[in-house]
């Protein structure tokens, strides 16, 4: 009998080769399939890979009739707000449009557990701070309605299908695996911590404060920081959820603690012990002051327990990352061969 398969869409981005990486630790066959229009094949740890488009119906027929896939995590989407509001049409394509694809390709060959990539944009401006997964959802930018609307199909598909899924709702997704393999590359980079790290190694010259009079105690936003790994292991842990029979949900992903961009910055400083050039620059539109999660629900739901909450240590692990990034970038440039 062939081995169950998980199917990772999206597994050369930052948070889905983590996902591949923790998979295969644990013993499971993996494929992943990504069109590297935004993924780094460099990053994927191992396991089977196509190149490919989650949209293309005949290549999701092939893996799906070729493979004994039992379970789906969906990682591929774009994610940058500004972009989505300059082109929302190519937002609901790419992260709606072909999602409804995949999960069509799924139901007809009958394959029933799912694992989604969500985001806390799907809340928009908070009217309640920590959020809980009941907190109204009115997303404020295309990025985040398409998740929301995928969300709705999602429901719609559990109730037609049987198709079972997890929603998972990401704050500020941050850090790197804790061997440096692996890490956070976009391009462009719109992070937060990845932008303050490339101003403490030089590949930026400052680092952009949007925003230094909101109601928050130094006038900087405020955000809720988390560990990819301890991202990866909720997904695990929803994705075993989902194996045992359980029903679909979704839950938050978050510290439920809040850092400003000054206090992103102050601790960087101290990591890196480096000069950190910052310029303060006015209010992006959409910026709420304030995001936190409430990520009770999925502690007392699966037991699920962060162990990166001190924002020094999430850091730590970035800064290791990208400096070896930094240094292969370098070693690659010269044409000197990486062991």
């Amino acid at each position: 009998m062939r081995k169950n398969v998980i199917l990772v869409v999206g597994g050369a981005g930052y948070i889905g080769s983590h996902m591949v990486k923790t998979l295969l630790d644990h013993g499971a066959r993996v494929l992943t399939l990504d069109n590297l229009s935004r993924g780094n094949s460099d990053l994927l740890p191992g396991g089977e890979f196509r190149n490919g488009d989650l949209g293309d119906a005949t290549l999701l027929d092939d893996i799906f009739s070729n493979n004994n896939v039992v379970a789906v995590m969906h990682f591929a989407a774009h994610s940058i707000v500004p972009e989505s509001v300059r082109n929302p049409l190519e937002y609901y394509e790419n992260n709606v449009a072909k999602t409804i694809r995949l999960l069509r390709a799924m139901v007809e060959h009958g394959i029933n557990h799912f694992i989604f990539s969500s985001s806390a944009a799907v809340y928009g401006e908070p009217v309640k701070v920590p959020i809980e997964e009941e907190h109204p959802c009115q997303p404020s930018n295309p990025y985040g309605m398409s998740k929301w609307m995928v969300e709705q199909v999602l429901k719609d598909c559990d109730s037609a299908y049987g198709l079972r899924y997890v929603s998972l709702r990401y704050f500020n997704a941050a850090g790197a695996d804790n061997l440096g393999a692996i890490g956070e590359r976009h391009n462009p980079e719109t992070h937060l911590i990845p932008l303050v790290l490339k101003a403490a190694l030089g590949q930026i010259n400052q680092i952009k404060i949007y925003g230094t009079d909101y109601s928050t105690l130094d006038g900087t936003c405020i955000r809720d920081y988390i560990h990819v790994s301890d991202l990866i292991q909720a997904h695990l842990l929803a994705l075993e959820m989902l194996l045992d029979g359980a029903e679909s949900a979704v839950y938050n992903l978050g510290n439920s603690k809040g850092y400003s961009v000054r206090d992103v910055i102050k601790v960087a400083l101290r990591v890196t012990k480096r000069d950190i050039p910052a310029v303060e620059e006015g209010r992006r539109p959409g910026d709420p002051p304030v995001l936190i999660a409430n990520s009770g629900k999925i502690h007392r739901e699966l037991g699920w327990n962060p162990m990166y909450e001190d924002l020094e240590d999430i850091i730590r692990t970035a800064w290791i990352w990208h400096q070896n990034d930094a240094m292969r970038g370098k070693q690659l440039k010269k044409g000197t061969a990486l062991i």
